[in-house]
């Protein structure tokens, strides 16, 4: 059940500046001609000469750059001299592998300014997808990582560890040349974690699992796809805070499109790489395989024709070429190498080292400043007719304003949002999660979350006559494992009415999962569709098991609210009526819905409602309760509701007890205080006690 309505909030706005190219810190250089709306583009140069040598003494005078046939004035030059890839480097050092008790989160530490840590050295990050690859490959992917480090590993050489595993891109190591560290962290990583995001097939190679139905995957595949690819532009942007020469070394076992329908997301992953300055260097993990014409022993029999046909091994083959396929372009669009067929998976690593010599770095602010998301062509070129190869990107895509934003862009944005390991806080999310118990097993959980409302009156200033709210969330387990998700929308049209009052009020939307007792993580998203600000909410939170809540009152949430609210007069509804979960959701009652007041900030010319559960499964007959609502001020009592003695409800195999207080605030002063709900059961000599801090406001 998932609708929105209008409610009480605060609202802050915060903006951010955008860099095109390859992302450099504003003190890098000059910061004093950094413009608002000014687009830094970032060259990396490898100039050579016919033995293939590096070229070095030359200064920014001894080029030229143009963008779309227009010179540039070059503002950013500087020469990253780099020593040859060597073969069997010394370890440098006793080796001191430990294994973590925990990988800790890290991330890509920005250039700062006058900062030489990443100077004269070559960045390659090792990215593993954990979901793209089984046990047998995992190992062969750490076991190759782990040669390179120990025996080839360069003391000009900087390695970052990232990791990708089902939800969020990890950044486990950011750049060191410390090998202990490295190989501590991947002696720690878990085989076998991130699977089961495998794609399903459904061609003629497939196995009979003997089911009699069963629902097509494509759109399940199309999904995962667009999810792998979007966590590879999630690690591209990552990297692109740093101007230096990057090479991503992607290990993976395969990488399928679904026909057309991943090509956008292919797309941006590659815009994306180049912008940042990212080579793809992709490895499949697989190795030499030899299949067998029918399969191996690791799937079924396909038991169908194309056993007898040819079509099976032709769908086998073609399935094989078309996910090595996807790995190629990755890594041709973005200059890098992609290795396949080989069991020594160090070679690629070796490859993507050795790419990366002495280079120049060229950055100039584009005189285009656009951000139509067009393509630019970039030349550069030596003055004085000097003889020598010039190796560098030929162009970028211009970022996108999101006015001009097509549809798929805008879903890519989401998926984008929700995957990044830290918040976007350009709209401001507050969220109460509550839980109720359905029968022994299961527990109904009401999300309720509260965003900004003066975007709505702002996009009617505008000229707008209708604006859209759009939310996308996940909850994971304590295994990392996605247990439910929202994708939905708000549409509302904007009277002068309405849009008058919600320059005061904000939206409140609100949702339901059914889930068992346990640790989880809930992430929610919600982004206005006429200015494409996003706002991020995360927060761990515990359904605990309350059949084994036995020394005490077993109760559920305690919901506090100052409004109910008629069902057929809520402003929103963006659910469709089959989907509607009323019948569950113990805040309806005779067709109102309490709403919880998710900031505890309450006017004293309100009342305040206060609900919850109490259980008494076990026993053979209801025990009365009796309930008390307090309110403390420090130390001292500022105020105590009437006893209330339950004895009504009861019914089912949980013997549920709701109990519900109406209280009138007049009688507080403004200020803090702390709520305190009692329940007790004098019978069987248990109590239950529940405490939140609440702000009552003239």
């Amino acid at each position: 059940m998932r609708s929105a309505i209008l409610s009480l909030f605060l609202w802050t706005l915060a903006a951010a500046a955008q860099q095109v190219g390859e992302n450099v810190q504003a003190g890098k250089a000059e910061t004093a001609t950094f413009t608002a709306g000014a687009q830094l583009v970032v060259e990396t140069v490898t100039v050579t000469d016919k033995k293939g040598k590096p070229v070095e003494g030359l200064t920014a005078k001894d080029f030229t750059v143009t963008e779309d046939g227009v010179p540039q004035q070059i503002r950013v030059f500087e020469y990253q001299k780099l020593t040859a890839a060597a073969a069997g480097a010394p370890p440098g050092g006793p080796e001191q592998v430990k294994v973590y008790e925990k990988l800790g989160q890290s991330r890509i530490a920005p250039e700062a300014a006058g900062d030489g840590r990443y100077k004269n050295r070559r960045l390659m990050a090792l990215y593993f997808d954990m979901t793209a690859m089984q046990q047998a490959e995992q190992i062969r992917a750490l076991a190759a990582a782990q040669k390179f480090i120990r025996g080839q590993m360069t003391p000009d050489d900087l390695f970052s560890i990232l990791r990708y595993s089902g939800g969020a891109v990890e950044v486990l190591q950011d750049f060191t040349d410390d090998r202990n560290r490295l190989l501590s962290i991947m002696q720690t990583m878990i085989i076998g974690e991130g699977q089961g995001f495998d794609e399903s097939t459904n061609d003629a190679a497939t196995g009979d699992a003997g089911a009699a139905f069963g629902q097509d995957d494509s759109e399940f595949n199309i999904f995962n796809t667009d999810r792998q690819l979007s966590a590879l532009q999630t690690a591209a942007k990552m990297l692109g805070q740093l101007s230096a020469k990057k090479s991503l070394i992607y290990f993976s076992s395969g990488l399928r499109l679904n026909g057309m329908n991943n090509q956008a997301q292919l797309m941006a992953t590659v815009n994306s790489a180049i912008r940042s300055g990212v080579s793809f260097w992709p490895i499949d993990a697989r190795g030499l395989v030899a299949d067998a014409p029918m399969g191996d022993a690791s799937q079924s029999s396909p038991g169908n024709a194309g056993m007898y046909s040819g079509a099976g091994m032709q769908a086998n083959t073609a399935r094989f070429q078309q996910s090595q396929d996807t790995l190629y372009s990755l890594a041709a669009d973005t200059g890098g190498k992609a290795l396949f067929d080989t069991n020594d998976l160090t070679k690629g690593i070796v490859q993507a080292a050795e790419a990366i010599s002495s280079y120049y770095v060229i950055g100039y602010y584009a005189s285009n400043a656009a951000q139509d998301g067009k393509f630019r062509r970039i030349k550069i070129t030596l003055n004085n007719d000097v003889a020598a190869n010039l190796d560098y990107r030929q162009g970028y895509f211009a970022g996108k304003q999101f006015t001009k934003f097509s549809a798929a862009d805008k879903e890519r944005q989401l998926e984008d949002a929700l995957m990044l390991p830290d918040p976007i806080t350009e709209l401001t999310i507050a969220m109460e999660i509550d839980y109720f118990q359905l029968n022994r097993a299961e527990y109904y959980v009401p999300v309720v979350v509260k965003i900004p409302g003066r975007e709505l009156a702002l996009a009617k200033r505008r000229g707008a006559d209708r604006t859209v709210i759009d939310f996308i969330g996940e909850i994971k387990n304590s295994f990392g494992t996605t247990v439910m998700n929202v994708r939905d929308k708000v549409s509302a049209k904007l009277s002068e009415t309405t849009a008058a009052e919600l320059a005061k009020r904000p939206i409140v939307y609100d949702t339901g999962y059914t889930l068992l007792p346990g640790e989880y993580t809930i992430k929610f998203l919600a982004r206005d569709a006429e200015t494409g600000r996003i706002g991020t909410y995360q927060s761990k939170f515990v359904i605990p098991n309350l059949n084994k809540d036995e020394d005490r009152v077993a109760i559920s949430s305690v919901v506090l609210g100052s409004q109910r609210v008629d069902m057929k007069d809520a402003l929103y509804n963006a659910v469709k009526e089959k989907d509607r979960r009323d019948d569950v959701n113990p805040l309806v009652q005779d067709g109102q819905k309490l709403i919880p007041s998710v900031t505890r900030v309450f006017s004293k010319d309100h009342n305040l409602f206060v609900y919850l559960h109490s259980y008494q499964q076990g026993t053979a007959e209801v025990q009365p309760l009796v309930a008390v609502v307090s309110f403390y001020r420090g130390q001292e009592k500022a105020f105590e509701s009437v006893p209330v003695e339950v004895t009504s409800g009861g019914t089912g195999r949980l013997k549920i007890l709701p109990i519900q207080f109406d209280v009138s605030l007049a009688q507080l002063q403004p200020g803090k205080y702390d709520c305190q709900v009692t329940v007790l059961n004098p019978a069987g000599q248990k109590a239950a006690f529940w405490q939140a801090p609440i702000l009552v406001v003239q």
